[in-house]
């Protein structure tokens, strides 16, 4: 049984797009070669690695033990070009980040920003997931450091603390919500789900969280429209359009016109963890990025 790096990165391709079409393409590959590489896999291993069907590709149990075996593989071959890559002339390799809405949004600019322009060579392919996916997704080896809500289950990776996030509710002063407020502080998410949200884009992890906690209580946010920035948002609720629940951070640089008001459930305070599946087997400059994200 001998596979290529060819064949691994393949696989990968596949897995991750679910399609073999798809993963031909990333793979730079013409599609009648990519299926006789995957067929040449399975005779090897006389056993299928992926289940095909109208919706494209998945990986069967055997695939997804492969899918696992070649990351490693495929991220030990990376991290040996970059250690070799510092005799040639400095640090060089890519970081596999992801984070959510808030860390994409309000802190990792300036930090990574700061850490890019230290090492030119590097390069960091940053996306945006929601917390659970980000676990398992650094948990399986498809990702190097993720930033996640300390709500999610990380029993089986490493955190460490990187910020307080606290969720909070924006209105307009004389919205028919403020009045009902009052002079009080505090409210429950459950009593503004009778009101009109702007919302975030649908893709956005913070839109997919929040609409969570609201079926959570057998509800729904009504967006009546959904932007795709918090500076865009704060300008929509200004006008009277509706509330919306954001970061306590972007919140803060809202129009003064707008009220604040902190929301009493236990899920929007939220804090943001940095978590890596094993700080010591990453490649330095992964764990130079930690330790940056982790002083700054």
């Amino acid at each position: 049984m001998r596979f290529d790096l060819t064949d691994l990165q393949l696989f990968v391709h596949i897995a991750e797009s679910g399609s073999i079409t798809a993963g031909a393409a990333l793979a730079h590959l013409a599609l009648p070669s990519a299926s006789a590489r995957v067929r040449g896999m399975e005779e090897a291993l006389n056993v299928p690695l992926l289940q095909r069907g109208r919706r494209g590709a998945e990986p069967t149990e055997a695939g997804r033990a492969l899918l696992q075996h070649a990351r490693i593989v495929l991220r030990q071959v990376e991290d040996m070009h970059a250690e070799l890559a510092q005799f040639a002339g400095g640090l060089k390799g890519q970081v596999r980040l992801l984070c959510n809405t808030s860390a994409m949004t309000e802190f990792l600019p300036d930090a990574l920003a700061a850490f890019l322009a230290a090492h030119p060579q590097l390069s960091i392919n940053l996306e945006e997931r929601l917390s659970h996916d980000i676990v398992q997704a650094v948990a399986d080896g498809a990702a190097d450091i993720g930033i996640i809500t300390d709500a999610a289950d990380r029993a089986a990776l490493q955190t460490f603390p990187f910020r307080d996030d606290p969720l909070v509710l924006v209105m307009v002063r004389n919205h028919p919500l403020a009045k009902t407020l009052g002079h009080k502080r505090h409210m429950g998410f459950a009593a503004a789900l009778d009101h009109d949200f702007i919302g975030l884009a649908g893709d956005s992890a913070l839109q997919q969280y929040t609409a969570g906690q609201a079926a959570r209580l057998g509800r729904r946010m009504h967006c009546k429209i959904r932007l795709r920035s918090f500076e865009a948002i704060c300008r929509m609720v200004a006008s009277g359009a509706g509330v919306a629940i954001l970061p306590e951070t972007a919140a803060r640089r809202s129009p003064d016109d707008l009220r604040i008001v902190k929301l009493s459930d236990d899920w929007a305070d939220r804090k943001l963890l940095i978590c890596v599946r094993d700080e010591a087997t990453l490649p330095g400059y992964a764990r130079e990025l930690v330790a940056t994200l982790r002083s700054d």
